[in-house]
């Protein structure tokens, strides 16, 4: 077993299935040894969850464990690019964080660490990252938070 994948066991963490793109793009492409991933939203399974404005319809509280479901769907889909091998991650290069929030929400970080968290804890000191959390007036579907990542991978085997 991966060092990865004996982690996310240690976690209880199980990977979510991952559907195919819902618009005009990918969901991921490598250049060189950088893996892009599309932006990711708290949706598990097909279902939506924490749809709605963060310090309105959803708590800062809430809007945490939705970014923690966007950054699982992130680490879904880097497995899928990486063929199962989530022990090519070198290192989450970059993370960006957008939060459906109202005009003079402030509490962004405190938001996106769900995402920040989750990674480091699957991927170790690979998974610290630059970072920028961003508030947005609205996000696709409704969701409380989206992110996406920039990934370093090693050359596959």
């Amino acid at each position: 077993m991966s060092v990865v994948a004996a982690r996310l066991s240690e976690l209880g963490i199980v990977l979510p299935s991952i559907a195919p793109a819902s618009g005009t793009y990918i969901p991921h492409r490598l250049v060189g040894s950088l893996l892009f991933i599309s932006g990711q939203i708290p949706r598990i399974d097909g279902v939506e969850h924490y749809v709605g404005i963060v310090g309105e319809a959803i708590s800062p509280e809430d809007g945490y464990k939705a970014a923690r479901l966007c950054a699982l769907n992130l680490v879904a889909r880097v497995n899928a690019a990486l063929d199962g091998d989530l022990d090519r991650v070198l290192a989450c290069v970059q993370l960006r964080g957008f939060v459906n929030a109202p005009a003079g929400f402030t509490g962004h970080p405190a938001v996106i660490d769900g995402a920040s968290d989750l990674l480091i804890e699957v991927f170790g000191d690979n998974g610290r990252h630059t970072r920028t959390a961003l508030g947005a007036g609205s996000l696709p579907r409704g969701s409380s938070v989206e992110v996406d990542a920039v990934f370093e991978v090693a050359p596959k085997a």
